[in-house]
């Protein structure tokens, strides 16, 4: 959150506007409409799958940011990048991607077209969950300047020890991220044939709507998972408490594998918003453990 709020400081002024997902990670929607917002900076829900609709919530000459998830938290809809950079530039606006979720190894904004990438190092980079910090990634040296200097000016800074972790765990990355999604694929193929599931919204399913968008710009799909059962909240609810090799937590990106309820979790703050989430969704965090545990701690779960 403090790569965030640099963003932010750095590129916004009382009266500045950007434009977020309809569906952002909720410490992002709070940042914007509960800190940023009463500074004096605006914000525009639009779906970053629509590059149409992002236009549209530009406001000219008050946008300076357009900011996309892709894959989105929690429902993990895909934003064209290359699109995105488009109708962000020709409105004068810079494009901010987190590519959290889909880490380096999967997806490189930068080529395509992004001015800034955020990253939580706390997720996928660290992967070991022992570290949290935030990372922003642009090439434009200008840009990185300004971006330093409100980082140092505002001591958003890590210790030498989280940023060992965090070096320490990149080393890994590309092995990490192959078994992360070839368990993810299990986990999908196990969720879209139970009775009691909905829906799965995974980015590799050939009927996700952003699948295409997703293997043009992703080398794999990623290990996160949503899905809705069917019961509403008490049945997700039951699930998320049931589970043993799965283990109830907000964060997501580690070796272990976790399982949440956004609606009471991560995204809490988003209730009663255009950003709530369906009280019957739930998240995984799919790790690297045997897959073979991994489906039958979901079985035993429903």
């Amino acid at each position: 959150m403090a790569a965030e709020d640099t963003i932010i400081r750095t590129l916004a002024r009382p009266g500045s506007h950007a434009v977020i997902p309809d569906d952002a990670y909720g410490g992002t929607y709070r940042l914007f409409a509960r800190v940023a917002g009463p500074w004096g900076v605006e914000h525009t829900p639009a779906a970053v799958t629509d590059p149409s609709a992002v236009a549209a919530a530009i406001i000219p000459g008050k946008t300076v940011l357009v900011w996309v998830e892709t894959p989105t938290n929690p429902l993990l809809n895909v934003a064209d990048i290359a699109a995105l950079a488009d109708v962000a530039h020709s409105a004068g606006a810079l494009l901010v991607v987190d590519n959290t979720f889909a880490s380096p190894y999967l997806q490189q904004p930068l080529l395509l077209g992004a001015d800034i990438v955020v990253h939580s190092t706390t997720k996928y980079l660290g992967g070991h969950s022992d570290v949290i910090g935030g990372g922003l990634v642009a090439v434009d040296p200008e840009l990185i300047e300004k971006l330093s200097y409100h980082q140092n000016a505002m001591g958003a800074v890590p210790g030498p020890f989280d940023s060992w972790l965090v070096l320490r765990g990149i080393k890994t990355l590309g092995v990490r991220m192959d078994r992360h999604c070839a368990n993810a694929r299990a986990v999908v193929e196990l969720l879209t044939s139970h009775p009691k599931v909905l829906d799965v919204m995974w980015p590799g399913l050939p009927n996700h709507p952003g699948h295409e968008v997703a293997l043009r710009q992703m080398r794999d799909f990623g290990g996160m998972v949503s899905f809705r059962v069917s019961g509403g909240e008490s049945a997700a609810l039951a699930v998320c408490a049931k589970t043993k090799v799965f283990t109830l937590g907000e964060s997501l990106g580690g070796v272990e594998s976790l399982i949440e309820h956004p609606g009471r979790m991560t995204h809490a703050s988003a209730a009663g918003t255009p950003l709530e989430v369906p009280a019957d969704l739930i998240r995984l965090s799919v790790g690297i453990e045997s897959i073979a545990d991994l489906i039958e701690d979901l079985e035993q779960a429903f």
